[in-house]
């Protein structure tokens, strides 16, 4: 499997849960706590915090820690990154199996 079948199959997992969107949504309009995160999703604290688990594996998100609290963002750089790759792939016309 090439880098670039890892890689979406990882965006896959990423977002082929509801509720895992809406983290990814909520987070796109701004860094975001588990509380807060907890808030707008309306999951429990360790379900969020699993669902950020799975997220960070995968590439989508990052964190950055300030103090005692840690914000969750979009990792934008990484997402833009796979899809130009996957842009720049299908211009090619190369198959990914």
């Amino acid at each position: 499997m090439t880098d670039l079948c890892k890689q979406i199959n990882e965006f896959g997992k990423g977002i082929g849960n509801k509720n895992r969107y809406k983290i990814i949504e909520a987070l796109l309009k701004d860094r975001k706590t588990v509380g807060e995160l907890v808030k707008i999703v309306k999951l429990s604290q360790p379900a969020i915090s699993q669902h950020l688990k799975t997220l960070k594996g995968s590439g989508f998100v990052v964190d950055e820690r300030h103090g005692q609290e840690v914000f969750y963002s979009v990792n934008t750089e990484y997402l833009v990154g796979l899809l130009k790759n996957l842009s720049d792939q299908v211009k090619k016309g190369r198959k990914y199996t």
